[in-house]
């Protein structure tokens, strides 16, 4: 599966990141990247089931859980054409992009880690965690203390100001102020290369399982 020569290709196209580069080390691609990456969506898959049958595990190519490795370069003013690292999402299956709640597993040479929750959510998506938080605030102080105990830490951007409609007196207002609710943990090279990776992974995924859950109520979703 991931090896030392993952994070060598990794690097060696961070400093050759052309389209050209790129073409002539395909086959050096596909072996050392994307062929462990979807061989380790295939041994998640069961795993990611038992977490939850409303997530998804697709070992494809294109269209599956390993994110494409091409950058939009549409809106940047960065224009180099390839991301330098490897993302691999298990998302909710209503969800229809990278925004849906989801699982995350991040591979790169300057850091390695496991994420869950949900990234940008639209302001409709949005309003309804607040809210949920206002409303409900015992079980998402439950989903941060599993967290917390499992080496999880919040995450993403927020605002400067409180959202409307709540007030800086609240209890919970820098929960309420998240512009994203992820949490991350930070994972070795080493451990991704010399473990059983997908276990591993599966171990630490559970401890995600109430803020999971919780952000699935919150917006309505089955979980």
């Amino acid at each position: 599966m991931f090896s030392a020569d993952t994070f060598t290709f990794l690097a060696q196209l961070e400093n050759n990141n052309s389209r050209d580069w790129f073409k002539q080390h395909q086959d050096e691609y596909e072996a050392r990247v994307r062929t462990p990456a979807l061989q380790f969506i295939e041994q998640m898959a069961p795993g990611i089931q038992a977490l939850s049958p409303r997530l998804t595990a697709v070992a494809k190519k294109v269209g599956g859980s390993m994110m494409r490795p091409q950058r939009d370069t549409r809106f940047s003013k960065d224009k180099r054409p390839y991301k330098t690292n490897v993302g691999i999402q298990f998302r909710h299956f209503q969800g229809k992009d990278v925004h849906a709640p989801g699982l995350y597993v991040h591979l790169s040479p300057e850091e390695c880690f496991l994420g869950a929750g949900i990234w940008h959510p639209d302001a409709p998506a949005l309003r309804a965690i607040r809210n949920c938080i206002d409303e409900n605030p015992r079980g998402y102080l439950k989903a941060l203390e599993s967290l917390t105990a499992a080496g999880f830490e919040m995450t993403g951007d927020s605002l400067i100001r409180p959202p409307k409609g709540f007030d800086t007196s609240h209890a919970l207002i820098e929960e309420l102020k998240r512009k994203d609710f992820i949490a991350v943990m930070p994972l070795s090279r080493q451990a991704l290369i010399e473990l059983d990776v997908a276990a591993l992974c599966l171990e630490k995924f559970s401890a995600t399982q109430k803020l999971m859950s919780y952000l699935c109520f919150a917006l309505d979703l089955d979980y």
